[in-house]
């Protein structure tokens, strides 16, 4: 009942259990990583094994291939060893008899390895408090495993509704127990700035706070009267790259520039295309006319933004956004014209292509890739730059025509806010506002029928909660569950029997129970 299903399972005859006694012969990381995700609900001390050396542990964690103290005196043993033959995440797990044995290439195979093995066990173990009346046995079984795609990810827009620190990490979790590795924190727009940025301390102070937020959908034109906001200090975020990394997920920051921008344009008027007018946080949903201007002093500001982002998010990628950047405010401001004569163009779409150029540049002489959204395709935006597909799959082909990677996220299957089903009783969602909002629904069988097309110039695949009607944890989590599984099955490439898809599914959710998590219920 795993899921993602992995390549390969071979069950046989009989099960292991895990004792008091267990023990654990791995690397260090791996070693905590068993005690942190099975631990609280199984009450096992599971320590090291007496022959676990340091030096050893030191030479398993470079990466070396070591020799196991007595493979049939160790219940739990996860071995690096490069010379595998799978790929960079990939792991081989055997349970037999004599116990738990997990090889992988390097320590990204293992934490797959660990996570497999969790969901070998009963479902009980997810819970966060001891069960103290379950055994703990796991099934004989041979699994061979590798994913499809390097990237598999999921976005949270925390920035339409801030999200505390603690469900973060939840959504961590959740993110690794279907071993996807990558999370994109969508964490400015224009209804609120969650970044804290020292140099410019107005971001946070004016930027992450709002006077109301809309009251039922956007299209009604209400406003609830309710203030709404907050941010996250860097230590904040750091804990949370922490705690990430040990699961082996990398947080990709995103800082949407330079349209979806009037929460900074509130906090500093000089960045607009008219100092002279003062602008509040966005109390609407959409798309605000109010972007960033093209002067010098703009594009340094946000250099020095970016500076910080990338002190405090280590990841290889810093998305830029790009998308939705309505052009009238740079048609009528003088500056901006000038600035395309200068530039010797004409298509406010080179001038988009120019400005996110010009922070892209930053970004790569920092060691790291910039991300954009797919308006950049055909504007002639640096190679190297990897596009986010998001308007139809037709912009994934028209990505990689063009010489890019390309992360496979269209809207008609990996967007999770639009409703699961045109069925009553679905909750609020962006789907309610009529054929204007050209939204549909995404079912399960949608995403999980999705192909995102072959690696490597697919780079992978993610699903993407924007916000505007999820403004509270639960609300999210209903959208994510479980259209997540079919998007993490999609990355890994073995989605390819949705009839057996949801003969796992409830065992799956059970496990959410038990971990506190909701969801929507299947379908009868």
């Amino acid at each position: 009942m795993l899921i993602p299903q992995p390549r390969s399972a071979t069950y046989g005859p009989g099960s292991f259990t895990l004792t008091e006694s267990s023990t654990v012969d791995a690397p260090a990381e791996i070693a905590e990583l068993l005690r942190e995700l099975i631990g609280p609900a199984t009450g096992l001390p599971l320590p090291d094994h007496p022959a676990f050396s340091r030096d050893r542990r030191a030479q398993s964690f470079a990466g070396a291939p070591y020799s196991a103290p007595d493979d049939n005196k160790v219940p739990l043993q996860f071995t690096v060893d490069p010379g595998l033959g799978l790929g960079a995440e990939g792991y081989r797990l055997r349970v037999d008899e004599s116990g738990v044995r997990a090889t992988a290439t390097n320590l990204a195979g293992l934490r797959w390895a660990v996570q497999t093995l969790r969901q070998l066990l009963p479902v009980e173990v997810f819970a966060p408090t001891t069960v103290a009346t379950r055994e703990w046995t796991v099934p004989h079984v041979d699994v061979v495993d590798e994913p499809r795609y390097a990237w598999r990810g999921a976005m949270v827009d925390v920035a339409r509704w801030y999200k505390p620190v603690w469900w973060l990490r939840r959504f961590v979790d959740l993110v690794a127990m279907h071993r996807m590795n990558v999370v994109h924190l969508h964490l400015t727009d224009d209804q609120g700035w969650r970044f804290q940025v020292q140099r410019y301390p107005r971001l946070t102070d004016v930027g992450a706070y709002r006077r109301e937020s809309p009251r039922g959908h956007e299209a009604a034109g209400v406003g609830d009267g309710t203030p709404h906001g907050g941010w996250y200090t860097q230590d904040d975020l750091r804990h949370l790259v922490h705690y990430a990394a040990r699961r082996g997920v990398t947080i990709v920051p995103e800082i949407d520039l330079p349209g979806h921008t009037q929460a900074v344009v509130a906090a500093y008027p000089e960045l607009g295309n008219d100092p002279a007018a003062r602008h509040e946080v966005w109390t609407r949903f959409g798309v605000s006319p109010h972007i960033l201007n093209t002067d010098d002093a703009t594009l340094e500001f946000m250099r020095h933004v970016l500076d910080e982002v990338m002190r405090v998010f280590p990841s290889p990628y810093i998305h830029l956004g790009g998308d939705e950047v309505p052009p009238q405010e740079w048609l009528t401001n003088p500056n901006a014209q000038k600035r395309m004569a200068d530039l010797g163009i004409q298509d406010h779409r080179d001038l988009l292509s120019w400005w996110v150029g010009q922070i892209g540049a930053h970004v790569a002489a920092g060691g790291r890739t910039p991300v954009v959204w797919d308006e950049l395709v055909g504007t002639g935006v640096q190679q190297g730059v990897v596009i986010m597909a998001w308007r139809g799959h037709d912009r994934v082909a028209e990505a990689l025509n063009t010489g890019h990677r390309v992360v496979a996220t269209p809207h008609t299957h990996m967007y999770l806010n639009y409703p699961q089903s045109d069925a009553p009783g679905e909750p609020l969602s962006i789907a309610d506002g009529g054929p204007a909002t050209h939204e549909g629904v995404t079912t399960l069988s949608a995403t999980y029928r999705y192909d995102p097309g072959p690696p490597p110039g697919v780079l992978g695949v993610q699903a993407n909660l924007w916000t505007e009607y999820a403004p509270t944890p639960g609300r999210a989590e209903y959208d994510l569950m479980p259209r997540l599984a079919a998007v993490a099955e999609l990355g890994w490439g073995t989605a390819d029997d949705e009839d057996d898809l949801h003969r796992r599914l409830p065992t799956h959710l059970r496990r959410l129970d038990h971990a506190g998590v909701g969801y929507r219920p299947l379908d009868p």
